[in-house]
Order: structure tokens, then sequence, then C-alpha cells
């Protein structure tokens, strides 16, 4: 008898177990925003930081000291180099950028997580789940550490935008190819507010102001991405390092050829130092 009642009371306590599981994973989707399905930057509009003006011409309102590095930066293009656009040695677009969506992006809404996916490597997290900022040091990354949280400015009794604030970065980090660069100390702050438009439910907005020690003022963008809508969508990842014909030696870039020989990007550039190299032509 004692064999059966352990065995009965087992039982019922699997069948909680299991009960208390099922009710735990049950939830309402329906009080969020329709985010789903891919969404890709407007017809005309290129990988320039403020879509409503042109690439290289953003108008940043940058401190004296970080527009005489842009100005040295964009003259260092001009000669053939990357200035401070360092994506060419792969290095992650980071935020803001990286919601400049250079290729489609998705969104996924969870009730603890909302994740930001692209086809280049560095996913987003935003993290709503009432967490506080924590009290000791993030490590700093290129994304950052992003906290949202889900608000119904209508009282509609639906969610209906995701207010996010974004912190602890490492850096190089610029807004766009141009090279407008984000300050070295890596003390950026970026608020969204992302949402459907009221008008079109197949244009997210995402309103972006970012707060740094090389900008004067703060800066706010407005992005708009329309939605996919096509039943056929394709997803393609992006790998920065596959067929990279940059090579970067000490401070200087060069370019690999079709053929396999480097060759310089600027006019008059040196070779690279070979003194580790036994130098058998002259």
């Amino acid at each position: 008898m004692l064999v059966r009642a352990l065995i009965v009371t087992a039982t019922a306590l699997v069948a909680i177990s299991f009960t208390s599981a099922a009710q735990a994973q049950v939830v309402d989707f329906s009080k969020y925003p329709d985010f789903s399905g891919q969404w890709k930057r407007p017809d005309g509009v290129g990988i320039q930081w403020d879509q409503s003006k042109p690439l290289g011409k953003q108008q940043a309102p940058l401190t004296p000291e970080y527009q005489a590095r842009y100005e040295a930066n964009l003259a260092d293009q001009a000669l053939g180099g990357q200035g401070d656009d360092k994506t060419g040695q792969c290095i992650p677009h980071g935020m803001p950028r990286v919601m400049t969506v250079v290729y489609p992006m998705e969104i996924i809404i969870m009730p603890k997580t909302t994740y930001i996916l692209t086809d280049y490597p560095v996913p987003r997290r935003i993290f709503t789940d009432g967490r506080d900022w924590p009290r000791e040091e993030v490590e700093p990354t290129f994304n950052g550490l992003s906290i949202g949280k889900w608000v119904d400015p209508d009282s509609s009794g639906r969610f209906s935008t995701l207010e996010v604030e974004t912190r602890g970065f490492k850096g190089p980090r610029t807004y766009e190819a141009s090279g407008i660069r984000l300050h070295d100390d890596g003390e950026t702050v970026i608020k969204e507010r992302i949402y459907l438009d009221k008008s079109k439910k197949d244009v997210l907005i995402d309103e972006i102001t970012t707060i740094d020690h090389a900008l004067t003022r703060p800066w706010t963008v407005t992005k708009r991405y329309v939605r996919e809508t096509s039943p056929n969508i394709m997803w393609h990842f992006n790998d920065c390092a596959e067929n990279n014909q940059h090579v970067f030696i000490g401070n200087d870039s060069y370019f690999v050829t079709a053929d396999g020989f480097l060759m310089p990007v600027k006019k008059g550039q040196k070779p690279p130092d070979l003194r580790y190299f036994e130098q058998t032509q002259k």
C-alpha cells in the first residue's frame, strides 16, 4: 500500500508540474504589435544615416575636434583609403549604424526579449523583462546593452511602441560609410522609439536619438522601413570575411588583386615593411 501511495503521489506531482509548465508557457501575443515579416529600406533610400539627407552630407552636429577628424577621414577616403570607416576590416557596424539595415531585418518579439536579426552576423537583443541597469560596469560591445519596455501611449489596451535605451559600447563605430565617427570614450547613450505607422501598417518607424560626446547636442533621426509582403521571402547570410580583398597592415590598407598580388590603394603608397621576410627581389 505504501508503494502504491508513493506512486500515486509521484504521478500527481508530475501532473501538477506539467500543468504549471503549460500554464507558464501561455503568452498572449495579441497584446503586442505585428512586427513580423522582412523589413527593408524604402526604395531610393541608400545606406546614409539620416534618410532625408545624402550620404556624406549629413550635417552632423559634431564638436570642432570630431569635425576636424571627419574632414581628415574624408581626405583619406578621397585618396583611396578607408578613413574612419573600418568595416572593411570586418568590424561590426554596431549601434546605431546597424539600424540603417544594410541587409533586410527581422524582428522577433518574445515577452522578455525582442530580437533584431539581419543577414549581417551580429544580432541585437533588447531585454524587456523589467531589469534595471547593472550596478557594475558591463562589458563593452559594438551593439551595446539594450533595455526596453513596451508602452501603450494611446491607452488602447495593446502595446504599440517599443522604447529602448542602449549603453555600454566599444569602438570604433561610425554612423555611415562616409566615416562620421562616434566618440572614442564609448559613453554613447542611444534612445529609440520603434512603432508601426498608424496610416501604413507595412511601414515601421524608428526614432533614434544619439547622445554622444562627439556631438554638440543630441542628434535625432527618423528611419523608416517597409515590410516585404511577398510569400517567398528570401534571407541570405553575408560573411564579411568571405572574398574580402582588403588587407590591413599596421595603419595602412592595401588591396589584393584578382591574380593574388598586393596593390596600393593610394597614389604613391609605399609597400608594407617586409623586415621579417627574406628579400630576394630588388
